[in-house]
């Protein structure tokens, strides 16, 4: 039996230096990135209060959302892409 192939969202990617800022040092999978951008977005009290799907953007998160103020958590994936390979 062959062994079973890493999930693309599994595979440890190279961060960027913006990210790293955010999330730390990779490679790490994607997953993880996520997981890692929601504890410094709630340990920084930066979800929007009326609108828990916004995020305000801290300076380090502009880097990585695209000089955005603020972001809508369904975009965040698309502006994550961009600084992982």
């Amino acid at each position: 039996m062959a062994p079973k192939a890493t999930s693309a969202f599994m595979k440890p990617l190279t961060v960027s230096a913006d990210l790293a800022a955010v999330v730390g040092k990779g490679p790490m999978a994607r997953s993880e990135v996520v997981k890692a951008l929601w504890v410094y977005i709630k340990g920084n009290n930066l979800q929007d209060p009326k609108d828990k799907r916004m995020i305000n953007n801290d300076e380090k998160l502009k880097k990585v959302f695209g000089g955005e103020k603020t972001v809508h958590m369904m975009k965040m994936a698309g502006h994550i892409s961009k600084h992982l390979s």
